[in-house]
């Protein structure tokens, strides 16, 4: 009979058991890699990268030959138009043709002129079918060059940039990502102390309903006052009220840290405290060296001067002065038959040169270059102050991680203490031997001491994520940090 009875309580405890969410151990660098992986920040530097590698891509297309085919076919037309007759008059006349063409053509820019090389092939057919009459007309075959004259050269100078560009949105796809594991180290963090306080409410609530157990066994002796009783009445309201927001805090923190890490699912998350701190020696010359030759800020700064220098000689250039020369030589003929077209045609030459000079300007011209001047100044100022920020964050932040390294000694150290130190307070206070107050300092203590130890690993962390980001290297590794 007994069995009959406990056999229903046997299946719900298993039907509660299987809907319980699943409990997952995660450690920092777990999390780190899945928000390198999943997160919604790591897709999107990944399609700025690939976008990033069209833009250069297509820049590189503008220095490659290029050959287009263009033509109208058919050209029909069936209407009346309006011809001018010799005494000034309007007549409209009938007209029924076919007028179609196409040409073959190619072009090859040259960066170091900004002219460009030119051939083209064409053919134009035209149909009267009023009269039944067909005539063929076109250049076989013909070359020619265009070279603008007292202009910018933006293809030269483009060909300075475009490289730098792209090579900087390639370390800003590395930052991108050493960015990611920053973020993610702070969620993870945030957790882990929502963690950790809920296991310190938990502990001190389960110990304080313990002295308060023991105290009312003393008041009901007549050993202790009732002071004390309420006291201890009142420890176990704020470890009830600890509890409760220690609760709603890591509710809050790992939803945040799923979202930004793209977890999906209702598994509980328990993290693992990252305290397997290794003796790594980061040198701030070692850091400014990698940064100066990794980071996308150091090729910003070249690019930036460049940008500067090229805007004032786009500024000269533009004095105002257009010319174009073109020169084109072939062949052209005209003729009853398409096969005809290709028999003895005649020489075609084409010179010619076009200009377009201000008389006056007012000045414009040269305020435009002025004006680039000045801002070739402002721009090489401002990157020599960038500089010097950028090497001041780096020297800060290896200051800031040597003295994490030494505060997580200490820090561990006073954790430890503080937890034996109430272990001691506690049993004395359950003998008598202590008063309910320093039971209630040596019960802050201890706690405070927890939660500091999980600031400084904190800060250590993230100061270590950031120098990975400030210089794109792995200082565990020895190598420099590169993605597929």
């Amino acid at each position: 009979m007994k069995k009959l009875l406990l056999l229903p309580l046997l299946v719900i405890a298993l039907a509660v058991c299987a809907q319980a969410p699943d409990t997952v151990r995660l450690s920092l660098t777990d999390v780190v890699s899945m928000a390198k992986e999943r997160s919604l920040a790591a897709l999107q530097a990944s399609t700025i990268r690939e976008t990033r590698y069209w833009e250069w891509r297509t820049h590189r297309s503008n220095y490659a030959p290029q050959l287009a085919l263009q033509g109208t076919l058919p050209a029909y037309t069936k209407s009346f138009i309006p011809v001018v007759q010799p005494n000034g008059t309007i007549d409209f006349l009938s007209v029924h043709n076919n007028n179609s063409s196409m040409s073959l053509s190619f072009s090859q820019r040259i960066a170091a002129t900004g002219g460009t090389v030119f051939g083209t092939s064409q053919i134009q057919r035209f149909d009267d079918f009023d009269r039944n009459n067909t005539l063929y007309s076109g250049v076989p075959y013909g070359i020619g060059y265009e070279q603008p004259l007292f202009r910018f050269n933006a293809l030269k100078w483009n060909n300075k940039i475009e490289p730098l560009k792209y090579q900087e949105s390639k370390q800003q796809y590395i930052e991108s990502m050493e960015e990611v594991a920053l973020v993610a180290a702070g969620y993870f963090f945030e957790q882990l102390l929502a963690q950790v306080n809920l296991q310190i409410a938990d502990a001190n609530l389960s110990n304080t309903q313990n002295i308060l157990r023991i105290a009312n066994e003393k008041y009901d002796m007549g050993k202790i006052a009732h002071n004390e009783i309420l006291q201890l009445q009142l420890e176990e309201l704020k470890a009830l009220k600890a509890v409760a927001t220690a609760r709603r805090d890591i509710e809050i923190a790992n939803l945040n840290l799923k979202a930004y890490t793209g977890l999906a699912g209702d598994e509980r998350l328990q993290l693992l405290v990252p305290d397997d701190v290794r003796n790594i020696r980061i040198e701030a010359g070692k850091v400014l060296s990698e940064a100066n030759a990794n980071r996308s800020d150091a090729i910003a700064f070249l690019r930036r001067e460049l940008e500067a220098k090229r805007d004032v000689v786009k500024a000269k250039a533009e004095n105002g002065i257009n010319a174009t020369l073109t020169a084109r030589a072939g062949f052209t003929n005209s003729s009853t038959g398409f096969g005809k077209m290709y028999q003895a045609p005649k020489d075609q030459q084409v010179v010619q040169l076009e200009f377009d000079i201000p008389i006056l300007d007012w000045g414009r011209s040269r305020s435009r270059a002025r004006t680039a001047a000045a801002n070739q100044k402002f721009v090489e100022y401002a990157v020599r102050q960038d500089r010097q920020n950028f090497m001041q964050e780096i020297v800060t932040e290896v200051t800031l991680f040597d003295m994490m390294k030494a505060q997580l000694d200490l820090t561990r150290r006073a954790d430890s203490i503080a937890t034996e130190k109430y272990g001691i307070a506690r049993d004395r206070y359950v003998l008598g031997k202590l008063s309910i107050t320093d039971l209630s300092i040596a019960f802050q203590e201890k706690d405070q001491a927890k939660r500091d130890y999980i600031f400084v690993l904190r800060d250590y962390w993230k100061a270590f994520y950031r120098l990975r980001y400030l210089s794109l290297y792995d200082f565990e590794r020895q190598q420099k940090i590169t993605y597929p």
